[in-house]
């Protein structure tokens, strides 16, 4: 392939990877408003990040099936037209129906494209798993941080108005879905199209890893969905909740990027996997029950570690097998695992903060699920699996 198509590709790839996280975390500064104005519970309001993350686990394994029957590329493009569509729904979306309704079908379309995204770098970029991983996660964070930090200014641009500041989005779906069009659409070979597409059930590593990736992302949602609100309980202002949340966002960018390449660099992912862990667990203690002490190391720490963890889940199964449909099968198990039971976090949290009256008891089970983290990764490093040959990876 010319080398103009490869960048054709990566920038199709990090276009993707940007819209799967600004329709959810654009939520994050405004749920406490959003909620007020339509009377809802914080229980109920957290389905608008629930939501879609529950989607994303429970669609997640018809990934292979749909790629396999119209091709892995479009696919992806036709899960960026249901991103974009859906944002644009959330232009009239002051009304609950209408907001939990667009929060259901991106759920559906981020959880078909992130098992393929996967596949789609096994295929494409062969010998380069590692950096172009690295750019897929910083992608990923950089959409992420972007609909967390300038959802509230751009809702002030846009008249003040929140269901056009979350609307916004959408330009970013359909500039995606234009670039993808002109992305050749690969038939599987025979040999491919006759491999199962159910997912690795009996595999024991694979259940080790959705289940790593079940607390990593548990823990990102929640903490997306209710960092702001636990900041303002603790007395802070809400421009200075907004800006800690901000931070937390933001240093998920170099790490994003960084450590998928120190990990393929010195082959310790593991032990990255289990320093990520440790370094949330802390950062939770601290806004748990010292949040006034030195707010902004915490938040960036916390921000570094907690999208480091998820840049370096998203490295796991790509390892595991040299197959594109193989990796989509274990990254849709890991998806369909991890999303599943991640999106009970904020409906959790949100259930305990009206039970218990304060963030305090929420935060500190946040801190228990980081601690076993750690102990996973632990396991994780154990019996190693060593990439095959045909994954050719190189050190940079």
């Amino acid at each position: 392939m010319k080398p103009a198509s490869k960048t054709l590709l990566l920038i199709a790839l990090i276009i993707a990877a940007i819209n799967l996280r600004p329709g959810i975390t654009s939520l994050a500064p405004l749920v406490e408003r959003i909620a007020g104005e339509l009377s809802l519970s914080r229980s109920l309001i957290s389905l608008t990040t629930a939501l879609p993350v529950l989607c994303m686990g429970l669609l997640a394994p018809f990934a292979p099936r749909l790629a396999l029957s119209i091709g892995l590329e479009r696919t992806i493009t036709l899960c960026l037209v249901l991103i974009a569509g859906a944002l644009s729904l959330r232009l009239i979306g002051d009304s609950t129906a209408i907001l939990i309704g667009s929060a259901a079908v991106l759920g559906a379309a981020i959880a078909i494209a992130g098992p393929l995204l996967s596949g789609f770098i096994k295929r494409h970029f062969v010998g380069h798993v590692g950096k172009v991983v690295a750019w897929y996660s910083l992608s990923m964070a950089v959409g992420g941080a972007a609909g967390a930090v300038l959802t509230a200014p751009a809702t002030e641009l846009l008249g003040d108005n929140w269901s056009r500041g979350l609307a916004v989005w959408a330009v970013l779906g359909f500039i995606g879905v234009l670039l993808w069009l002109f992305v050749p659409n690969l038939k599987a070979s025979k040999e491919t199209a006759e491999q199962p597409a159910g997912l690795p059930w009996r595999k024991p590593r694979a259940w080790l890893i959705s289940s790593f990736f079940a607390l990593q992302g548990g823990l990102f949602y929640a903490i997306a969905t209710w960092t702001v609100a636990r900041y303002h309980e603790a007395g802070f202002s809400l421009l200075q909740s907004n800006n800690l949340f901000g931070m937390i966002m933001l240093m998920g960018l170099p790490s994003a990027f960084l450590l998928p390449w120190l990990a393929q660099r010195y082959n310790n992912r593991y032990v990255l996997l289990m320093v990520c862990g440790a370094t949330t667990a802390l950062c939770l203690a601290m806004i748990t029950f010292m949040p006034s002490l030195l707010p902004e190391v915490w938040a960036v720490a916390l921000g570094f570690a907690l999208s480091g963890s998820f840049a370096l889940s998203l490295v796991l199964p790509l390892y595991e097998t040299d197959s594109p449909l193989d990796v989509s099968r274990w990254t849709a198990m890991m998806l369909f695992m991890g999303y599943s039971l991640g999106s009970l976090m904020p409906v959790i949290t949100g259930f305990m903060r009206d039970y218990s009256g304060s963030y305090q008891l929420p935060f500190a089970m946040m801190m228990s699920m980081a601690l076993l983290m750690t102990v996973l990764a632990g396991f994780l490093r154990h019996g190693v699996q060593q990439a095959t040959p045909a994954e050719e990876l190189r050190r940079v």
